[in-house]
């Protein structure tokens, strides 16, 4: 059972309880606070089915959008888990990253989660209290924020 907010484009946010069976490897994606995607039945907006999203869907291209296209700023690390529990360590990790960001340009700090990949040479980065070099498009939960790996190497 799952309590969501859900956020339909041009629509007021509502709030459900969802049941559904998800499986392990799933879960670790879908702790509170936490964003998803879901499919709403038009006819009856109770019914829904969450789902995480291909890793290929949020991952490496929107990342690369906005590195090349979003604003700039700086992030402190707050906790870092890692997301997938088969991780064989021949490929970057994916982890789950708290952070709170701060932005010249923006009146106040906010705090993000994302999951983003991690090359094994910045895995020694995500420390807790480490400061990261992030783009972002605009103040959110952390759906367009990315952290700029080369840049937090030398910051």
């Amino acid at each position: 059972m799952f309590d969501v907010r859900v956020q339909l484009s041009g629509q007021f946010p509502y709030e459900t309880t969802v049941h559904q069976h998800v499986p392990d490897s799933d879960l670790q994606w879908m702790r509170p606070g936490d964003v998803v995607c879901c499919c709403v039945d038009p006819r009856a907006r109770a019914r829904i089915v969450l789902y995480v999203p291909e890793m290929t869907q949020c991952g490496r291209s929107s990342v690369a959008k906005i590195l090349a296209d979003g604003r700039r700023a700086e992030a402190t690390v707050l906790a870092a888990a890692p997301v997938a529990a088969d991780y064989s360590g021949r490929d970057d990790p994916f982890l789950r990253l708290d952070l709170e960001v701060h932005a010249w340009d923006e009146p106040v700090p906010w705090r993000v989660r994302i999951v983003q990949s991690v090359p094994l040479s910045a895995i020694g980065l995500v420390d807790l209290g480490r400061r990261l070099e992030v783009a972002f498009f605009t103040v959110d939960r952390g759906e367009t924020v990315a952290i700029d790996w080369a840049s937090s190497r030398w910051g």
